[in-house]
C-alpha cells in the first residue's frame, strides 16, 4: 500500500508539473510584491526560464494583481505596466531588461538579450548528437548538459567568462569562445581514441550508436547528487543486469554482479580499469571497493560496459568492465571543500585543489578526504583516509605527459554472516554482531580489514601525425593489509565466552584469565590477522592509425609482473605468552601445517603462523582492433593473445634447503576474438549485434594443488562464448534501449570462503570444472516530457543455472589444511545464486526551481537465489534457498547557492526510505532450500547523508 501510495503520489505531482509547464495560463494573486517574487513563480508556472540581473530589478516597483487562468504575454504586461524596465521572450526564455521609451537598444541589453546560448553537441564523425554531454563556462559557475538530441540552453550574464567547455564520457573536451551570436550551431567533440591534443585518459571507452556493445554511463553530476555515504556500486542499480550488496555493511565491503557474474572474491568475473589502468586482484580477480571509495571525489564518469564489451585487456572480464575516468589536465583553477554528515556518525570531510593549465604547459590536481563513522551495525567503526594528485605536462603541441597517484589508507570493522535463525532472537535486530567483543572495558570487533594500496601512474599521449597517435601508461602498485579474526590452537577455541547470553559482547577478558591460567603459557584462543601484501608493475600502451577515411587499426601490448605474499600473523597473545605453532608432519598433499624450519615454533605478536607463502604472476600479451565506421554503419574486430606464468615459494611446508620450496612457473595461453557491428537505421533507431570467444588463464589456487607447490596438472583455462542482438530508439525527450545476450562459461574454477556457524573457524572451497549458462534480456528506458522531468527506468530478466556437474571440490582451513574432498558435485540444473535474476528499477528527478532538484529511485529485486557450498552438493535436484522478492525506495535532493560570491550546493540522500528489512545476501551450505539452514547478511535499514560543497 505504501509503496502504491507513493507511487500515485509521485505521477499526480509529475502530471500537475507537466501541464503546468505545457500550459501559458497564469494564476496567481499578490499584494505589494517584488517583481522577482512574482516572476520566479510564473517561471514555475509557465516552465519558461527567467533571465534578469539583479541591479535591473533592484529598482522596479511593487506589484498588485490577481488573475486566473490568463495568458502568459497578458499577465507580463500587467507586471510590467509603469516599470522602468520591461521584457523580452527569446525562445523559451523570458530576459528583463531595460525600458528604452523610443531610444536605441544599449549595447548592454542587446548583450542581455544575446546572453541566451544554444548549441548542439554532435560526434564529429558520425554527426550522431552526444546525449548528457556537459557544457559549462570556463573556470567553473554556470553549466548544463545535452538533451536527447544534443542540443542546450546556457544563460551566461556579463560577468561570466565567454568561453564554454564542452565535455563528454570518451571524447576530447573542447573550449568554445562565445564570438557574439547566441546560437552556437553543432560543436563537433572528437572521440578520444582518435584525437590526443591533449592528456585524456579513458581506458577503453564506448561510444553511443556506434560501439556496438550494450553501455550505460553516469557523469559528475549524477555522482553528486545520488551517492551519499555510498560505494560506487550501488551508484549502478538502475542499470540492467547489475546488482549491488553491502555485504555486510563495513566500510567498502560492497560487491557487484554483471548479468549474473560477480566481482567477489577469487571469481572475479567484473573487470574495473581506473584511467585504463586494471585493478582486480592480480591472483584472485576481486575488487576491494574500500581501496577506491575517495576516487567518487575525482570521478568525471563511470561507464559500465556489459557482457564483451570494448575492453583490450589481455585478461578479461567474462560479465562486463566497469570503467572510472578521473580528473585530467583540462581541470579548471580552483577547487573546492566539503563536508558531509550523516547516520551512525557518518562524517567525510574533503578538499580539492587544481592549478588549473599555465601558460608554462603544467597542471597540477589534490584531492585529499577523511572519513569515519560508527559503521552500519555493531563493531563496523571505520576510518579511511583517500588521496589522489595528478601533475601535468604539455612537452610539445603534440604530446603530454601525466603522473598522478591515488589510493587509500583505512581500517573498518566487519561481520560475517550468521544464521537466519540467530537473527530471530535479536535485541539488537538486524544490526547485531556476532563477533563484537569486550576487551579491557573497550569494545573491540576482532574481525576487521585494514588495507593501504596507493597506485602510481605515469602517462605519456602523442600524436604522431593527423593519422597515428601513441599512448602510454606506466603503472605501479604497492598494497599491505589484510584482514583479522579470532585464532584457536588444537585444545582452544575460536568461539570464547560471552558476558552474558547469545547476543552478548564475547568476553575477551575471561579469555586473557584463561590463558594466563595454562601452565606452559600458551595461548588457547588468540586474534591474528591474514596479510595479502603485494607489489604489481604493469605497462599498457597503444598505437592507433588511420587508413584512408574510414578505417582505424590500434595494436598494443600489456605486460604485468606481481609479487604477493600471504601469511598470519599474531596481533594478540591475550594474556599468554606464546602461541604454540608446531609443525605437523604428513604424507598427504595439504595435510601439513605449522613451519617445518621451525618445528616447534612459539611465536609472539608480530610473528607468522600457519602459513607463508610468496605468488608470483606474470602476464604479457598483444592485442590489435580494426575499426570501420562509413554512414550509418561502423563495426569492428579484435584479436589477442597472451601468456600468463604462474609460480608459488611456500617458505613453512618445505625446508629452505629444499629445491621444491620454489615451484617452476606454470604457463597458461590465452586468446579472446570478438566482433561486432552497428547499424543506424535513421535517426532515430539503430541496431547492433556482437558475438565472441574468450579464454583466460585460471586463479591462482587452482593452479597449485591444496596450497603445496604441487601443480594441478588438471586446471585448463576459462572459456566465454557470447553473443548478443541490440536494439536503440532515440527522439527528442525519450529514448529506449533493448538487448538479448546469450553466453555460455566453461571451466571455471575458484575458491569461496565461509565462517562455519559452530566453529567460527573460516574455510574455503575449492572448485574445478564449473559451467553455466547466462541468458537475458534488458530494457533501458528514459523520457523527458519537459525540461523540468526526467523519468528513467529499466527492467532485466535473466536465466542463469549451472550446465553440467563439476568436481572435485575440496575445503581448506583457516590455515590452509585440506580437510575434505568430494570427487563429483551434482549442481547440474541449480540456479546460479548471488544476484537476482529479475531486477527493475524507476527514477523520477524533477527540477522544482532553478536551483533546486528532488530524485527518487525505486528498485526491485526477484529470482534471487543464495549461494551455496559446493562440496555439499552430492544429491541430485537439490535447489539453494530463493530470497524473497524486495523493493528499496531512495530520495535525494541537490540545492545551489551562492556563498560570498562562490558557487556552492547543499545534498541530501536517504536510502532505503521505507526502513525495509530485507536479505541482501544468503548462503545455504548444502542447498537443502528451507530458512532453517540459511546464513544471511541483512540489508541495511534506512541511512541518510547531508552535504555541503564549496567551489572556490
Amino acid at each position: 500500500m505504501r509503496i502504491k501510495l507513493i507511487t500515485a503520489l509521485l505521477f499526480a505531482v509529475c502530471l500537475h508539473l507537466s501541464a503546468a509547464s505545457f500550459s501559458q495560463s497564469i494564476t496567481l494573486s499578490e499584494k505589494n510584491a517584488s517583481i522577482e517574487s512574482i516572476l520566479n513563480k510564473i517561471e514555475q508556472q509557465s516552465g519558461y526560464d527567467i533571465f534578469m540581473q539583479t541591479e535591473l530589478v533592484a529598482n522596479s516597483n511593487k506589484v498588485s494583481l490577481s488573475v486566473k487562468n490568463l495568458a502568459l504575454t497578458a499577465v507580463l504586461d500587467k507586471v510590467f505596466k509603469g516599470q522602468p524596465i520591461t521584457y523580452a521572450i527569446v525562445g523559451h526564455t523570458i530576459v528583463v531588461k531595460e525600458k528604452q521609451s523610443g531610444k536605441p537598444v544599449s549595447a548592454a541589453n542587446q548583450a542581455m538579450l544575446a546572453s541566451v546560448y544554444t548549441g548542439k553537441v554532435v560526434d564529429a564523425d558520425t554527426k550522431e548528437p552526444l546525449i548528457g554531454a556537459s557544457v559549462g563556462v570556463k573556470g567553473g559557475g554556470k553549466a548544463t548538459s545535452t538533451g536527447l538530441n544534443g542540443d542546450f540552453k546556457l544563460k551566461l550574464g556579463d560577468d561570466d567568462t565567454k568561453i564554454l567547455v564542452i565535455s563528454y564520457i570518451g571524447y576530447v573536451t573542447q573550449e568554445v569562445p562565445i564570438t557574439g551570436k547566441n546560437d552556437l550551431g553543432l560543436i563537433l567533440l572528437k572521440s578520444s581514441a582518435n584525437a590526443m591534443k591533449e592528456v585524456v585518459v579513458t581506458g577503453d571507452l564506448a561510444i553511443d550508436r556506434k560501439t556496438p556493445i550494450a553501455v550505460s554511463s553516469i557523469n559528475q553530476q549524477y555522482i553528486e547528487e545520488k551517492l551519499g555515504g555510498r560505494d560506487i556500486p550501488q551508484l549502478l542499480q538502475s542499470t540492467p543486469g547489475i546488482m549491488a550488496t553491502a555485504q555486510g555493511g563495513g566500510y567498502g565491503d560492497s560487491r557487484i554482479s554483471i548479468r549474473g557474474f560477480s566481482s567477489g572474491s577469487k571469481k572475479g568475473n567484473v573487470a574495473l580499469t581506473i584511467n585504463g589502468i586494471p585493478v582486480n586482484d592480480m591472483e584472485n580477480g576481486s575488487i576491494f571497493w574500500s581501496n577506491w571509495s575517495g576516487l567518487t571525489d575525482v570521478t568525471n564518469s563511470v561507464q559500465v560496459q556489459r557482457g564483451l564489451g570494448a575492453s583490450k585487456i589481455i585478461v578479461p572480464s567474462f560479465g562486463g568492465t566497469i570503467n572510472i575516468t578521473t580528473r585530467t589536465t583540462d581541470a579548471e583553477k580552483g577547487g573546492y571543500i566539503s563536508q558531509t554528515i550523516g547516520t551512525n556518525n557518518y562524517e567525510k570531510t574533503a578538499v580539492l585543489v587544481s592549478t588549473g593549465l599555465n601558460a608554462n604547459g603544467w597542471a597540477a590536481t589534490f584531492q585529499g578526504s577523511r572519513t569515519k563513522g560508527d559503521g552500519y551495525a555493531d563493531g563496523l567503526n571505520f576510518l579511511g583516509y583517500n588521496y589522489f594528485f595528478n601533475l601535468s605536462k604539455v612537452l610539445t603541441p603534440s604530446q603530454t605527459l601525466s603522473f598522478t597517484v591515488m589510493g587509500a589508507t583505512q581500517t573498518h570493522g566487519q561481520r560475517p554472516e550468521r544464521p537466519l535463525t540467530d537473527y530471530a532472537g535479536a535485541p539488537q535486530g538486524v544490526k547485531w554482531n556476532y563477533d563484537l567483543g569486550v576487551k579491557d572495558g573497550k569494545k573491540i570487533n576482532p574481525y576487521n580489514n585494514f588495507f593501504s594500496k596507493p597506485v602510481f601512474s605515469l602517462n605519456h599521449n602523442w600524436v604522431i601525425n593527423e593519422k597515428s597517435s601513441l599512448s602510454t601508461v606506466l603503472y605501479a602498485t604497492y598494497g599491505t593489509g589484510g584482514g583479522g579474526a579470532i585464532g584457536a590452537s588444537a585444545t582452544g577455541t575460536a568461539v570464547p565466552p560471552r558476558v552474558s547470553n547469545f547476543y552478548s559482547p564475547f568476553d575477551f577478558d575471561a579469555v586473557q584469565k584463561s590463558n594466563a591460567a595454562n601452565p606452559d603459557g600458551s595461548a588457547s584462543t588468540y586474534l591474528y590477522a591474514a596479510h595479502n601484501d603485494h607489489a604489481w608493475y604493469g605497462l599498457r600502451s597503444t598505437y592507433t592509425t588511420t587508413f584512408g577515411n574510414y578505417l582505424n587499426l590500434s595494436a598494443g601490448l600489456d605486460l604485468r609482473y606481481y609479487k604477493g605474499t600471504h601469511y598470519e600473523e599474531v596481533k594478540d597473545l591475550l594474556g599468554a605468552d606464546y602461541v604454540y605453532d608446531p609443525y605437523t608432519a604428513s604424507q598427504a598433499a595439504g595435510s601439513r601445517s605449522g613451519d617445518i624450519n621451525n618445528p616447534n615454533h612459539r611465536a609472539v605478536v608480530g610473528d607468522k603462523i600457519d602459513y607463508y607463502n610468496k605468488d608470483y604472476v606474470m602476464s604479457g600479451g598483444a592485442y590489435a582492433q580494426a575499426e570501420y565506421a562509413k554512414d550509418d554503419f561502423s563495426a569492428f574486430i579484435t584479436l589477442s593473445g597472451s601468456g600468463t606464468g604462474d609460480k608459488r615459494v611456500d617458505l613453512y611446508n618445505y625446508l629452505n634447503s629444499d629445491p621444491a620450496q620454489s615451484s617452476r612457473y606454470v604457463n597458461f595461453l590465452s586468446y579472446q576474438a570478438k566482433a561486432g557491428a552497428n547499424y543506424n537505421l535513421n535517426d532515430q533507431m539503430n541496431v547492433f549485434a556482437n558475438i565472441g570467444y574468450i579464454t583466460k588463464p585460471p586463479y591462482f589456487d587452482n593452479v597449485f594443488q591444496k596450497f603445496t607447490n604441487s601443480i594441478n596438472t588438471g586446471t585448463v583455462d576459462e572459456k566465454l562464448f557470447s553473443y548478443e542482438l541490440g536494439y536503440q530508439f532515440k527522439t527528442s525527450g525519450f529514448l529506449a534501449k533493448l538487448n538479448l545476450y546469450r553466453s555460455a562459461y566453461k571451466d571455471e574454477a575458484f575458491s569461496s570462503s565461509f565462517t562455519d556457524n559452530a566453529t567460527n573457524l573460516i574455510y574455503s572451497v575449492n572448485i574445478s570444472g564449473v559451467s553455466e549458462m547466462h541468458q537475458g534480456a534488458e530494457l533501458e528506458l528514459s523520457y523527458q516530457p519537459i525540461k523540468a522531468i526526467t523519468l528513467h527506468g529499466m527492467f532485466s530478466y535473466g536465466d542463469w543455472y549451472y550446465t553440467k556437474n563439476a568436481g572435485p571440490a575440496t575445503v581448506f582451513n583457516n590455515q590452509q589444511k585440506a580437510i575434505g574432498t568430494v570427487k563429483e558435485v551434482l549442481i547440474k540444473g541449480i540456479k546460479v545464486g548471488d544476484a537476482a535474476q529479475t531486477t527493475a528499477a524507476f527514477g523520477l528527478d524533477i527540477k522544482v526551481l532553478p536551483d533546486l532538484k528532488l530524485g527518487t529511485n525505486y528498485y526491485f529485486y526477484g529470482n534471487y537465489y543464495s549461494s551455496f557450498n559446493f562440496a555439499n552438493i552430492t544429491s541430485p535436484g537439490v535447489q539453494p534457498y530463493k530470497i524473497p522478492n524486495y523493493s528499496l525506495w531512495d530520495l535525494n535532493a541537490s540545492f545551489k547557492f551562492k556563498i560570498a560570491g562562490l558557487d556552492a550546493s547543499l545534498n541530501g540522500n536517504v536510502n532505503n526510505l521505507l526502513n525495509t528489512k530485507y536479505i541482501a545476501d544468503g548462503y545455504d551450505a548444502a542447498a537443502t532450500g528451507s530458512p532453517a539452514n540459511l546464513s544471511v547478511y541483512y540489508g541495511l535499514l534506512r541511512t541518510f547523508t547531508t552535504g555541503i560543497k564549496v567551489k572556490f
